[in-house]
Formats: C-alpha cells, sequence, structure tokens
C-alpha cells in the first residue's frame, strides 16, 4: 500500500470534483507557476490515490506544467457501484478517455503501477489525446507470482471481513517502514501521514472496486508490441527494486517499446512518495522534449 508523506495539498492546489461526461471525479489540481509547457494526467495505483502525487505537484507546477492527479471511479474520494462489473479494464480506461476530454487534451498520461496498467489500455483504445505516456512502476503483464497470492489473500478476506477488518489484518501484517525519508520534501511533509488517515482512504474504496482491479493485476496479458505500434513518446519509469515487476523485466519492456528509462536511485515501487523530486525532474525531463 502506498504512504503519501501527507494527505494535505500543498498552497495552490485545488482539490475538487472533475465533471466528466461519465461522472465526477475527486481531483488534485496544480496550476502551473511557470509558463505553461503542457498538461499532465496522473493515475494512482491499486488501493492507491490521488495523494501518492502529492508531493510531486509543486515540482511538476514549478516547470510549467497544469497537473491533475485523479481518483478513479470506486477508489477513495470517487464514488462508483457496488458491482464489480462496473470495473472491467475497459469501463475505467473509457473513464480515463473521458477525464482527458474533460481536463482539455492533448496530455501527458502517466500510470503508477494499476495506473499504468488502465493508462495502457486508454491510449490502445484511444491515442489521440496523448501527448506521451509514462508507465512508472508498472510492467508488460500480471503482477509476480508473490504478489498475486497477497491479492487473493485480499480477495478471500474482503469476501468474509467488513473493510475495517481487513484493515486491521493487513496492519498486523504490515513489515516495519523504512525509515529513510523522501526527499525535497519540508520537515511537516516527510511525517509519516497519520494512521487514522490511512485507514480513511482504505475505507473510503468501494470493494467491488478492489476486488475487480486486484484480479485485473494478476491476469493482465501482455500487450507491449501493440503499445509499440503506436508512434507515441513512451517512458519507462521505476525505483531500484521493485516487488511487483522485477526491475530488469521494466528494462527489457522499455527496449521492447523503444521508450526512455529511468531508474530513480533510492526508491522502491514508489517512486512517486519515495523520491519524489527527483522523479519530478525525470519526468519534467522526458516531458520537456516532446513535441
Amino acid at each position: 500500500m502506498s504512504r503519501p508523506p501527507t494527505f494535505t495539498p500543498p498552497p495552490g492546489t485545488h482539490a475538487h470534483a472533475l465533471a466528466t461526461a461519465r461522472g465526477s471525479f475527486a481531483v488534485l489540481e496544480a496550476p502551473p507557476t511557470a509558463p505553461l509547457k503542457g498538461t499532465a494526467l496522473l493515475l494512482p495505483g491499486f488501493t492507491g490515490s490521488k495523494e501518492d502525487f502529492i508531493a510531486m505537484l509543486r515540482p511538476l507546477a514549478a516547470a510549467g506544467y497544469r497537473v491533475i492527479a485523479v481518483d478513479g471511479r470506486g477508489q477513495y474520494e470517487s464514488t462508483g457501484p457496488d458491482r464489480q462489473e462496473a470495473y472491467t479494464q475497459k469501463e475505467l480506461a473509457h473513464d480515463v478517455l473521458a477525464q482527458t476530454a474533460a481536463v482539455g487534451g492533448p496530455v501527458h498520461l502517466l500510470g503508477h503501477s494499476f495506473g499504468g496498467q488502465l493508462a495502457r489500455a486508454a491510449v490502445l483504445l484511444d491515442p489521440g489525446p496523448f501527448r506521451s505516456l509514462t508507465l512508472m512502476s508498472s510492467g508488460p503483464a500480471g503482477v509476480t507470482e508473490a504478489q498475486c497470492r497477497k491479492v487473493q489473500l485480499l480477495s478471500e478476506a474482503l469476501a468474509v471481513m467488513d473493510m475495517g477488518q481487513v484493515w486491521e489484518a493487513m496492519r498486523a501484517m504490515d513489515a516495519p517502514q523504512d525509515a529513510e525519508e523522501a526527499d525535497g520534501l519540508t520537515e511537516d511533509d516527510r511525517r509519516a501521514p497519520d494512521e487514522e488517515a490511512l485507514r480513511t482512504r482504505w475505507l473510503m474504496h468501494n470493494p467491488a472496486q478492489l476486488l475487480a482491479t486486484g484480479r485485473q493485476l494478476t491476469v493482465e496479458p501482455d500487450r507491449v508490441d501493440e503499445l509499440a505500434a503506436l508512434p507515441l513518446p513512451k517512458h519507462v519509469v521505476s525505483g531500484e527494486r521493485d516487488d511487483a515487476w522485477p526491475v530488469p523485466l521494466l528494462d527489457a519492456m522499455a527496449v521492447r517499446l523503444g521508450a526512455r528509462r529511468t531508474v530513480i536511485e533510492g526508491a522502491e515501487h514508489s517512486p512517486n512518495t519515495d523520491r519524489p523530486v527527483r522523479t519530478a525532474e525525470a519526468l519534467v525531463a522526458f516531458w520537456d522534449a516532446q513535441p
């Protein structure tokens, strides 16, 4: 589970509901504080939220980018149906296209982990609204066998427990957090979010969304060749270590895609929270290079 450094939006960031043709979605929007270069749409991963990008918003805005981080359907502050059928990859990909239209394209699209699979699906449906695609800690197909087992355990728990009970079980199983602090943050920002904020986020996820998207993580096919055929600039970003997709697998995927490859030193599965400033710098360098 991602652990953003704070759930409090930075100064100048606007938390609001983005109205689209497919409903409203909770977003954090940071307007550029330098001459506008472009717009970026950021998609969080499984069990995550828009706050996973919170520490990157100001650096990206300072570089001239309008940045919108979004909670997907049924994810944290975006409501969604209680039916798993509402969360198929195709449905969620159409949501991304609707969000892009509402934001006003073309946009630089970034997806973290499961969000990367979703971003890929949206681009394959219609690459027209996008200037570039960044896959962050998101591999060519399903997650590792160990992660599949974790998803299966979560699914089994959700079948017999309520969300509060599952939260307590997950906390009991958690490994101690790495004490190393994220870079580029104020002393206040460096403090881990309080347990209650993380618990509240978990409780606000729709269980149907978790069940459906967790399953997708385990069965996603390899669609790299389809994506490579699109004439869209691509970027593969990861930390030095990743427990969902081995880093050598991400290296090979970048080669297959003909993509720029960035490894963020000192980061693991979530460079956006582990090393947000360095990650933002890598994104800006890639986006600045696009026409």
